[in-house]
């Protein structure tokens, strides 16, 4: 009798933890696509117009957040046979920003969207980037920079309350998921900005390694855990342009359209507040 206890509990812990395994989906596959699609808005442009003089800025972005069709949002490698994933939580990301002149003309600038849950959703992501600028007689300003984005997302991406209550879903009558998205989005570019007025054009490209993973958090109605983990390393070209406006002396305003051509477009606003005194680079 003890050992039919002893072997029914050994059975009942390794059906609580057999899903825990670590998927590596290729490129090619729906999982990889979805996490390159979510990777555009999040990567940490400069959205802005290259400039040669740089002050402290305060800045707000909002950045828009492309759908995933069903069909791409269907797990293809890592959990054949379920139903389309939930990624469509906001239509748009916001994001503070703060902007530091260095020395040596470099330019320092950084974001944190703070752990708050929007409807179902909470970031804790941040983002960090250092540039240079160079400016010629005729208008033309060329910027180098590099860029990272980190942090974390956490969302009911596996099971949302409507998979819960869906009969032929793995999800029915299970507990909300908590999954956790990690973009990790680096990345390299070169932008080109003309004019002197208070409209400024600009465009650029440049490259971005992603290493997104995602991390499954989720109960059955049978006490089971899925705590898969899906990793994905991708590499992609992307290219931007848009223009800054001067609405103030120490308040602009740029728009932005900014593309991976094989995954997603974005479109992002920033509103930059100045302070303090300009200093060339």
């Amino acid at each position: 009798m003890r050992a039919s206890l002893s072997a029914a509990a050994v059975l009942l812990a390794l059906s609580g933890t057999a899903q825990a395994q670590v998927c590596r989906p290729g490129p090619g596959s729906n999982e990889a696509k979805t996490l390159a699609i979510q990777s555009v808005p999040l990567a940490f442009a400069a959205a802005r117009s290259p400039s040669a003089s740089a002050r402290l800025e305060l800045g707000l972005e909002g950045s828009y957040l492309p759908k995933v069709d069903d069909a791409t949002a269907t797990p293809t490698i890592c959990q054949p046979g379920k139903g389309p994933e939930h990624t469509d939580f906001l239509f748009a990301l916001p994001r503070p920003r703060i902007l530091v002149p260095l020395p040596a003309g470099l330019t320092a600038e950084a974001s944190w969207v703070p752990p708050i849950r929007v409807n179902g959703l909470k970031a804790d992501l941040f983002g960090f980037s250092l540039s240079k600028a160079v400016a010629w007689e005729n208008g033309l300003v060329a910027a180098v920079r590099a860029h990272a984005t980190v942090g974390s997302i956490r969302a009911p991406i596996t099971c949302d309350q409507d998979a819960l209550g869906d009969p032929v879903s793995e999800c029915f009558q299970g507990t909300l998921s908590n999954d956790k998205y990690s973009p990790n989005v680096y990345g390299a570019d070169v932008s080109f900005g003309f004019g002197r007025g208070s409209i400024r054009p600009y465009f650029g490209g440049g490259y971005n390694r992603l290493q997104p993973r995602f991390q499954v958090n989720f109960q059955n109605r049978f006490g089971s855990i899925d705590s898969t983990r899906v990793q994905v390393d991708l590499n992609r070209a992307v290219f931007f342009g848009g223009a800054s406006w001067q609405m103030l002396d120490r308040i602009d305003l740029t728009g932005e359209v900014y593309a991976a051509p094989a995954d997603a477009v974005t479109a992002r606003l920033v509103l930059r507040a100045g302070l303090g005194n300009s200093r060339g680079q």
